[in-house]
């Protein structure tokens, strides 16, 4: 099968396209032949040389990527909620060696979840990252509930846009910032009120609230808040 191996960071050129045997799968994984990846700052980073790219210095080749979208060719004797043939998605072993640049990817079954019918394979490797992050943030870590008022900075970025739909699907009174030019589509989304950051500040217009939700530029810095 073909992969993107890197040997030494840098540049995009460092990157290369190589052949190796198809991974072997153990008793709790399940091998995914990839229809769709996705990149996010901790790959452009790692490939860079920065990341998670210390713990993983030592590999060669480095094969990076986490996020991937695909179907199941092969399932291990102990995988029990998957089947062969279906449509998988999720975000696989980060931020150890996640191998996702490749053809095929062996993954912990209980690292995947059934890709929605309704979506496909590139919005579904789309969504690991960045929905999971808001989703750690808001039902993990602030269990924002019914009846909340949650401020989400960057309600049009990647995880933003994410964290407005997940809270209002918790039932939270949602404000959003974002730029005027973002506004319909940070409503569109389901917030209840927008803020135009460059021309308003929200501590003018936001109170009483039971969480902010600041998705930091550090990609692993998680995002903070207050409840």
């Amino acid at each position: 099968m073909k992969v993107i191996t890197l040997y030494e960071p840098g540049s995009i050129e460092n990157l290369k396209i190589e052949e190796v045997d198809i991974p072997q799968i153990s008793d709790n994984e399940v091998l995914v032949q990839v229809k769709a990846i996705s990149i996010n700052p901790v790959d452009v980073k790692s490939r860079a040389g920065k990341g998670v790219y210390g713990r993983l210095k030592d590999i060669k080749p480095l094969i990076l990527g986490w996020d991937i979208s695909g179907i199941i060719t092969q399932k291990g004797k102990d995988v029990t909620d998957f089947e062969i043939g279906y449509e998988v998605f999720g975000m696989v072993n980060f931020p150890g060696h996640g191998k996702a640049y490749a053809e095929y990817v062996a993954v912990p079954a209980n690292q995947l979840a059934l890709k929605p019918a309704s979506i496909s394979f590139e919005e579904a490797a789309a969504a690991t990252l960045a929905a999971l992050t808001a989703w750690q943030a808001l039902v993990n870590n602030a269990k924002v509930k019914s009846g909340d008022k949650v401020l989400i900075h960057s309600a049009a970025g990647g995880v933003g846009h994410y964290a407005v739909q997940i809270a209002k699907f918790l039932g939270a009174h949602v404000i959003g910032t974002s730029s005027a030019n973002n506004r319909d589509f940070v409503l569109s989304l389901g917030a209840d009120e927008h803020i135009d950051y460059q021309n308003q500040q929200f501590e003018d217009r936001a109170a009483d609230l039971d969480f902010v939700h600041q998705a930091r530029r550090n990609f692993n810095q998680y995002p903070i808040g207050f409840k």
